[in-house]
């Protein structure tokens, strides 16, 4: 077992020291704080301590470098080093007395000293200035920022400034912890009381600032007793109808919820270091709050859509390793009926809370959330016994209104949890009165009805029972209904009841034809610009459907004014037909997962008369390559870019699988990736391989490692994002994923590690390289080779170097066996892992003897390989060896490598050059050793060997 640090303190210490003083910051912080772990020593432990505030202290972050100079005090208060840089943190915050204070200890013990003399010499200037000039320090600039807040004499372009003056001081520590001390909370509350739309954004922004990561003031804010805002008031902004608001005081909820959670796991719970009570009884009141805003018909259709998104991001585990899901088990004791009360809500027939286009959705993926949270039968049998007596209430209900609002609650359920749906639909009465809703005369119900009918469709066995006794009345309200709205959703029905048989080409609903005259009329209302946004909508979720067909396929990517329709509705407000356009795109890029039968089980399937699913001729390789050009020259990649970016609870994991998918699709082509990263979807890419399904997961890194193989990494991923992309490639060196995706990963690890040190060490931090190690015995030769290229980079780094040096170990041994291979390729990458290796490790040459007693045969068929690129690799091997001991050129100079290092010396072809030169070098090692001489008579230069 192979791991990547020194267990020895003192070793990682020296070792932060080097990188320290190289300027690697991150490298040395990294040391220190692993030290830190190993440590039990005191005195240790405050050096490490010192160490690491000095790291932060470079890296401009004060706070930690305050922390950690006053816990290297705490273990010696006489550490005059931890003060002084302490001081300098605190100065940098604006504490400036308590930065005199420490500056004036450290030149009492050390009175010689420049630096403490020049320090204390700028902080009494400073504090000088302060006094002056009060408007220069921290409190009164806050002062007067509320002086002019509070004046209803000031400008209003004065006011406005100074409230965006409270977002930036809020954003340092100094000057947040000074808003809140000065009953600032108080203002803000008078700031979003004022209804200016600009003046409630700047305060909820400043409160944003206070309260990151700062449990203290979260709770003190969100308390409603002693707190002048409260969850109460909160909640209210974020449901107001002033357009921009909501979504900041949503920001601003999601800002003290995590506050709250990282609260949770930790024993110290805020900046200030102050040891809080247990943070769940707060977080849980705000939840209450949350719930309440959902049925409150005060609320704007905006403002409950962003409760609804903050429940989805706060209450499920982010991992199901978590075994804790009481959060989820309440909200759903105290709020599921709230849910299904919103989920049930019909605007055009029922009194109830204002909704946007979104809100159905939204709620369809909370109640999948929740469910998918549950841990055992137990708990999903009370959320389903739940859901059907919500349901039942509102069917035995005397009026219509009641069993549409039932009705409508079904479709919620069965976009969501669908196996919850299913059973309430199976409810006595339910199915029939959808089938009888579908004819009413009334719009609204019928509609109600039609989409329940389509969401009704979803299983193999519904689909039959409705293409028994609910198409020809599908079909009817499709030719006879005199509204689009009804004529697009009975549409999607049939077009839903048509694909039915999926991408199996024997298995169809319809006539031949049938799909394909579908489809076109799908196309034809999706191009109709003055159809509402909804009716397109459903158009899209028609061809969702549809293109499982390849006729249909076909047909679609030829209409390229349907392609950049359906785009633009990605990009619109309405979030719902995410979904539609990424299962619509997924299955024109046939990127879905298939799976092919062996030959022989297809022979037996058919001699048993079993069903054997058939591919459309259309799904072939050629078809599909075209049809992802047509993608591209439409813009799908700008499309899928504005979906990622998309802040609803729409773009659910399936939603993000799908665009995982379709981007793995685009990028297969080598030609195309500059175009995908040229429009942004390298960008894009890095959010999905973090967050979403396992398989979107992978999808969405494969495609990166595809991008980062053929496309410099520092282009295709400018900046800090490339640094991003290291982690996503890592999680594809796992057995659970294919040959295919270890290989294209250990390919782009190789680009990013022969880039730059700081990013090798980002590799290394990601625990790579065992993992690395572990493909280099890996059987197929491709991967092997990919693996061997890969730790030929990572050697670069010190720190992986050591790894080799380390006693005990076979690393160096399978890279000289590997060098002897017949794979050209592996031995290229194994030769020059070793060429590095003994370059910068010579210690290692004593080693190489003792691998194995073919090493200097291996050694010498380097040296007489046809490939220059192995000669150059052997030569420089040569050279270190010779270098490093006598012994080892004393060896080499008596056996054939003599002979061949003569014939290398006197070169030949241009590209040989440097093979001649390194092998001349090699000679001259051996003249100055006195293992062989030079022979310069009759004007030749030659060699002989001596004694």
């Amino acid at each position: 077992m192979f791991i990547l640090f020194d267990d020895d303190p003192v070793v990682l210490r020296e070792e932060g020291n080097s990188l320290f003083k190289s300027g690697d910051l991150q490298g040395a912080l990294c040391r220190y704080t692993q030290a830190l772990k190993l440590s039990d020593s005191p005195s240790e432990r405050g050096v490490l301590y010192r160490n690491r505030a000095a790291c932060h202290l470079k890296l401009e972050d004060y706070t930690k470098a305050e922390a950690d100079a006053s816990k290297a005090l705490d273990a010696d208060p006489s550490d005059v080093k931890a003060r002084f840089r302490r001081a300098q943190a605190l100065q940098k915050l604006g504490k400036l007395d308590q930065a005199f204070l420490d500056t004036q200890r450290c030149a009492q013990l050390e009175p010689k000293n420049k630096a403490f003399q020049e320090l204390l010499r700028q902080l009494g200037t400073q504090i000088q200035q302060k006094v002056r000039n009060p408007l220069s320090s921290t409190d009164a600039r806050v002062q007067q920022m509320f002086t002019l807040l509070l004046d209803p004499s000031s400008q209003p372009s004065d006011r406005q400034k100074a409230a965006q003056n409270l977002v930036v001081l809020s954003r340092e520590e100094a000057g947040a912890e000074q808003i809140f001390c000065n009953d600032g909370v108080k203002l803000l509350h008078k700031l979003l009381e004022s209804k200016q739309e600009e003046v409630m954004l700047s305060a909820l922004r400043t409160l944003v600032g206070l309260c990151t990561g700062h449990q203290s003031r979260v709770s003190t804010i969100a308390k409603t007793g002693p707190s002048p805002l409260g969850m109460e008031r909160l909640c209210a902004v974020m449901g107001s109808e002033v357009e921009a608001v909501p979504l900041a005081a949503c920001h601003l909820l999601e800002v003290m919820f995590e506050a709250l959670t990282e609260g949770m796991k930790k024993d110290v719970r805020c900046k200030d270091a102050a040891i809080l009570p247990e943070p769940s009884r707060e977080l849980r009141a705000m939840l209450r709050h949350l719930l309440d805003m959902l049925p409150a018909p005060t609320v704007s259709g905006p403002g409950r859509d962003s409760a609804i998104n903050l429940l989805v991001k706060q209450v499920p585990r982010k991992s199901l390793r978590d075994p804790d899901n009481s959060l989820t088990l309440w909200v759903i004791d105290q709020g599921l009926k709230k849910i299904l009360e919103v989920a049930g809500t019909i605007p055009e027939i029922s009194r109830g809370p204002p909704l946007t286009d979104n809100t159905h959705m939204s709620c369809s993926v909370l109640l999948s959330k929740l469910y998918d949270d549950l841990k055992g039968d137990g708990e999903r049998e009370n959320f389903n016994h739940l859901c059907e007596e919500y349901v039942k209430h509102q069917f035995d209900s005397s009026g219509m209104e009641n069993k549409l609002r039932a009705i409508q609650t079904v479709s919620v359920l069965l976009q969501g949890p669908s196996d919850v749906g299913n059973r309430t639909l199976e409810m006595s009465g339910v199915m029939d009165t959808i089938i009888s809703q579908c004819a009413s005369k009334d719009l609204a119900h019928q509609q109600v009805a039609v989409e329940a009918l389509i969401h009704a469709a979803g299983k193999a066995k519904r689909a039959s029972f409705i293409t028994a006794n609910g198409v020809a009345l599908l079909k009817d309200l499709y030719k006879k209904s005199e509204n689009d709205g009804i004529r697009v959703r009975a549409l999607v029905g049939l077009c839903k009841l048509g694909s039915a048989g999926g991408t199996d080409f024997s298995m169809k609903q319809f006539a031949e034809g049938s799909t394909l005259k579908l489809a076109k009329q799908c196309q034809k209302w999706l191009c109709n610009d003055s159809l509402p946004a909804t009716s397109r909508r459903w158009a899209v979720e028609g061809l969702a459907y549809l293109t499982f067909d390849a006729d249909v396929k076909e047909e679609l990517v030829e209409d390229k004014q349907a392609l950049q329709a359906m785009f633009q509705l990605a990009k619109a407000e309405d979030k719902t037909v995410l979904f539609a356009v990424g299962s619509t795109l997924v299955n024109c890029t046939n990127s879905y997962d298939v799976e092919k039968p062996e030959p022989q089980m297809v022979e037996l399937a058919k001699y048993a008369k079993q069903h054997v699913p058939e591919e459309h001729p259309k799904d072939a390789l050629p078809f599909v390559e075209k049809r992802l050009a047509k993608l591209l020259e439409a813009g799908v990649v700008s499309a899928l870019v504005c979906m990622v970016k998309q802040e609803s609870p729409a773009l659910t994991e399936a939603c993000r699988e799908c665009i995982s998918r379709v981007f793995l699709a685009l990028v297969e082509r080598q030609e195309d990736r500059g175009t995908v990263v040229a429009q942004g979807g390298g960008k894009a890419l890095i959010p999905l391989a973090s967050e979403g399904t396992d398989v979107g997961k992978t999808k969405a890194a494969q495609a990166l490692a595809k991008i980062a193989i053929t496309s410099n990494p520092e282009i295709a991923f400018p900046g800090e994002r490339v640094y991003e992309v290291v982690r996503p490639l890592v999680s594809l060196l796992r057995l659970e994923c294919t040959l295919l995706q270890n290989f294209e990963a250990l390919m782009a690890l190789t680009n990013l590690a022969g880039i730059s040190e700081r990013l090798r060490q980002k590799i290394i931090k990601e625990k790579a390289v065992p993992k690395v190690e572990g493909y280099m015995f890996e059987e197929h030769e491709l991967v092997r080779a990919a693996a061997t290229e890969c730790m030929c980079n990572l050697v670069l780094s010190t720190e992986v170097q050591k790894l080799f040096v380390a006693p005990g170990n076979d690393r160096l041994k399978l890279l000289v066996l590997y060098s002897g291979e017949d794979d050209e390729r592996l031995r290229k990458a194994a030769a020059g892992t070793l060429a590095m290796l003994t370059s910068e490790q010579p210690e290692l040459c004593a080693r190489i003897p003792g691998t194995t007693r073919h090493w200097l045969e291996i050694l010498q068929a380097l040296l007489l390989s046809e490939s220059v690129d192995l000669q150059l690799r052997g030569t420089v091997i040569t050279l270190n060896l010779m270098q490093a001991e006598r012994t080892l050129a004393q060896q080499l100079m008596e056996s054939e490598a003599l002979e061949i290092l003569s014939v290398l010396a006197k070169g030949g072809a241009p590209e040989q050059a440097s093979v001649a030169r390194t092998a001349k070098q090699c000679l001259d090692v051996a003249v100055e050793y006195g293992l062989i001489k030079n022979n310069n008579s009759e004007g030749d230069k030659g060699l002989a060997t001596g004694p």
